[in-house]
């Protein structure tokens, strides 16, 4: 039997690849991005009460009301923006379904999607399967900032959305509000969509508000907002997350959405209302959690071969090894899995274009024991070459 793959290039994910060496080796996986330490209580004792009040089956294919009124909620604290509960917040089965199901809504044969490099690596098998061609835009260290200007640039007449995420990963980068006001300029004055991939929204460091494309009207009404409670609540298993965009932007995605899962984990759409409702510090607190984990590992790093770049938002951080190896970022993160104990992600698998950065991403969602281990092996490299 023949088959040609509509997805001939892709094979088994980095992350995968990097927990199976991981897990292979006895090493401390800071490779694919989930925390190793306890959910909230009150979260899974919700969860639990749920389930035993018989909330099992199918919930409405837009997501519990309740969940989205909370949302509503949610949105309006923390951006001041009103979102319509029932016409404009959709509940998904995680982010990636999100992202998936809004690219499918609006990208046609032979149209192109900017998207910027180091970038999340299901966006452009997305944007194929739509019939569509990524147009790449590298972004550099150490602060990978967009040049706005130069994205301009690439837009042509069939450019159609242009895909950004910020807090940003792999990089940690956070938008301004030039940004924000560059991307809603172009956005208006040349006629495209957006997808705006805020997974990490609650985790911006150091003082710094947060900001959304909700925020920004010319923005906002051409945007596709996708967010993640597994991010957000540490229950990544859990794969709930969801999109809000206006009216008529969200009928199309929930005509897709209804043909994709249709619904999504009903106990725990209810459960989370739950905790929105009584435990919002679960939320407002997160920046401050996460930041306190920033901290201590890269003080703990500090000392060691290791250049950290900055990190001003999500739960990564990004590492520059040129002092300790001449590997390619690849070969050195497999190497420092089965010789050192640590797996981590090269940065290389997120671009298109040929990287030769030698930087490597770490994910400090961890339990302080473990990132002290970590530490603790990674200070035994040296600034002798490998």
């Amino acid at each position: 039997m023949e088959l040609k793959s509509k997805l001939p290039t892709v094979g088994t994910t980095i992350f995968t690849r990097m927990s199976q060496l991981a897990q292979q080796h006895g090493a401390l996986n800071l490779s694919q991005g989930f925390p190793d330490f306890p959910v909230e209580p009150r979260l899974l004792a919700e969860l639990q009460q749920q389930v035993m009040a018989g909330r099992n089956q199918y919930a409405p294919m837009p997501g519990v009301l309740e969940l989205r009124q909370q949302i509503s909620g949610l949105i309006q604290r923390t951006y001041g923006v009103q979102v319509c509960a029932e016409a404009e917040i959709t509940i998904t089965s995680g982010a990636t379904e999100a992202l998936f199901v809004a690219i499918q809504a609006v990208v046609r044969s032979g149209d192109e999607v900017i998207v910027f490099d180091p970038a999340y690596d299901s966006y452009q098998p997305a944007v194929e399967l739509a019939g569509g061609k990524t147009v790449h835009i590298q972004l550099c260290a150490p602060d990978y900032r967009v040049d706005w200007a130069a994205v301009e640039r690439r837009i042509s007449d069939r450019t159609r959305l242009i895909i950004v995420n910020s807090p940003h990963n792999p990089t940690g980068m956070v938008f301004t509000e030039l940004d924000w006001q560059a991307l809603a300029d172009l956005v208006q004055r040349h006629g495209l969509f957006c997808i705006s991939d805020e997974v990490y929204e609650h985790m911006v460091f150091d003082g710094r508000v947060a900001q959304s494309a909700r925020q920004y009207a010319a923005l906002a009404e051409r945007s596709f907002i996708v967010s993640s409670f597994g991010k957000t609540f540490h229950v990544t298993g859990w794969k709930l997350g969801y999109c809000t965009a206006p009216k008529l932007l969200s009928v199309e995605f929930r005509k897709i959405h209804q043909y994709v899962t249709f619904s999504s984990f009903t106990p725990a759409q209810y459960a989370i209302a739950e905790l929105l409702d009584t435990a919002p510090e679960l939320v407002t607190g997160l920046a401050a959690f996460y930041q306190h984990k920033r901290d201590n590992f890269r003080q703990l790093l500090s000392s060691s071969a290791l250049q950290l770049l900055p990190c001003e938002g999500t739960y990564f951080q990004l590492v520059d090894y040129s002092a300790v190896s001449n590997l390619p970022d690849l070969e050195f993160c497999d190497w420092l899995t089965t010789e050192v104990g640590v797996a981590a992600i090269p940065l290389s698998v997120f671009s298109r274009q040929e990287q030769d950065s030698r930087i490597i991403r770490f994910c400090f969602a961890k339990q302080p024991d473990t990132l002290a281990q970590a530490a603790s092996r990674l200070q035994t490299l040296r600034q002798s070459g490998q």
